[in-house]
């Protein structure tokens, strides 16, 4: 019997099994996915976090420490695509494994860290490709492999995911490093990566094939695809493909600005931006924190109205949106939080990565079979528009004395990326497959 043949042979048997379950093993799946993006989400806290330790300790400038922090964010960017690809060829579990071990490590050694360039070393390069691997086409491979249905909701539970580490870890990685330095958070980041790499050995499964279901939503089995060969040449090819379309470039665009006003901005010089203005960091932390609270939130939400909405429409709310309260927040620092400090952070909140459903919704209506690979692209450039902010946030600091320059500038990209949004075609429905065929042409 081939393995064709086994594969259908266990379509037959699951209906029968599923009259046992009532949960679709989909759900287990999205479970774990979602831990571990939590366990991951320490490294993602830690960086605005280090900016006043590392230059009081070692007097490197706010320009070197965002340095470090923006080839961080260019390589979790950059890697992503690649590591859809590799998912693809090897498997969800050894690619989440790796990059797993390859995060702790890189976060461990900082520890030992004298020198400006090992810090460029460890945590821009090391963690930089670990969390690229953990990065948002991983949560897009999930949802596409395992559901048919509810796509956009469970695209928001898993980048909420994110929100909720950040909620979870940053609390306590800024009570260590005021109490106790930055080293044990750093050593508390390692750890937290590691912990979570038995859950996905153990747990996660590659492909609804592997237990005999069908995808959440499916009518018919999906047999398991063989191993894609040439990960690398594939996600060229797919890339080579998808910047001759205009949707790949109003998608990235916008995603790059997303990233600019986000993990570039917020993430990166809110708490140096807040303790210029006399707030504790600490308070500074916890603010963020709220803003994890209400990112899970506002995703969840976001994904629920991209399965019922127009997610173009939806895109060019959430960025004037966020434009329009970026302008608000220099007059809103002060040495203590008051209410309208905390209506911006509950606002930022909701809207902070409500942008992914339907970007991702997007990619999948215009690239299909391909969707996961060119929404790792479109994902690079969310992060190296991060990228240059957090280089770019810390050198106007030692320019300008302060960060006002850096939010009016980010308000203004983000009324950009409304109209961005709106410009982008509509696609009818077509067959999955064949980029080139499916995604609109540049005009002449």
């Amino acid at each position: 019997m081939t393995q064709t043949t086994e594969a259908a042979a266990a379509a037959e048997e699951a209906p029968s099994a599923g009259k046992t379950h009532r949960i679709h093993r989909a759900w287990f799946v999205a479970a774990v996915t979602f831990v571990t993006i939590i366990g991951a989400a320490a490294f993602r806290s830690l960086p605005g976090l280090l900016i006043d330790p590392l230059h009081q300790e070692f007097g490197w400038s706010r320009g070197t420490i965002g340095a470090a922090v923006s080839i961080n964010l260019a390589l979790y960017g950059l890697t992503a695509p690649f590591a859809a690809a590799l998912m693809d060829r090897f498997g969800i579990r050894k690619v989440v494994a790796v990059a797993l071990t390859v995060i702790a490590l890189g976060s461990g050694l900082t520890v030992w860290m004298n020198s400006a360039w090992q810090l460029l070393l460890c945590w821009g390069l090391l963690v930089g490709l670990g969390s690229g691997s953990m990065a948002l086409a991983f949560a897009a491979t999930v949802t596409n492999r395992w559901f048919t249905e509810r796509r956009g909701l469970v695209t928001g539970i898993l980048t909420a995911a994110s929100a909720s580490g950040q909620l979870i870890f940053l609390p306590v990685l800024s009570w260590i490093v005021e109490h106790h330095s930055w080293r044990p958070a750093a050593v508390t980041v390692a750890l937290a990566a590691l912990a979570v790499v038995p859950f996905v050995w153990l747990l996660l499964r590659d492909h609804p094939a592997d237990v005999g279901v069908k995808p959440y939503g499916a009518k018919e089995f999906v047999a398991k695809p063989a191993p894609a060969q040439g990960a690398a040449r594939r996600t060229v090819r797919v890339l080579a493909s998808a910047v001759r379309t205009g949707p790949f470039w109003l998608l990235a665009g916008t995603f790059a600005i997303c990233g600019a006003s986000t993990n570039g901005l917020i993430q990166t010089h809110f708490v140096p931006a807040a303790h210029d203005h006399g707030m504790p960091v600490t308070a500074a932390a916890s603010l963020l924190a709220v803003i994890g609270v209400f990112d899970v939130v506002g995703t969840i939400a976001s994904g629920w109205f991209t399965d019922r909405f127009e997610p173009r429409r939806l895109l060019a709310v959430y960025y004037a949106l966020r434009g329009i309260s970026l302008l608000f927040l220099p007059m809103l620092l002060a040495p203590s939080v008051h209410p309208p400090m905390l209506f911006f952070i509950v606002f930022y909140g909701l809207d902070w990565v409500a942008t992914v459903p339907p970007t991702v919704a997007l990619c999948r209506e215009h690239y299909g079979d391909d969707s996961a690979i060119v929404f790792g692209w479109v994902l690079a450039s969310h992060q190296v528009g991060a990228a240059l902010v957090a280089f770019l946030g810390g050198v106007a600091r030692d320019v300008f004395g302060s960060y006002d320059m850096v939010w009016y500038a980010s308000g203004a990209l983000c009324a950009a990326a409304a109209l961005m949004a709106l410009v982008i075609r509509r696609r009818p429905a077509r067959p999955a497959g064949e980029l080139a065929e499916m995604a609109t042409p540049l005009p002449a």
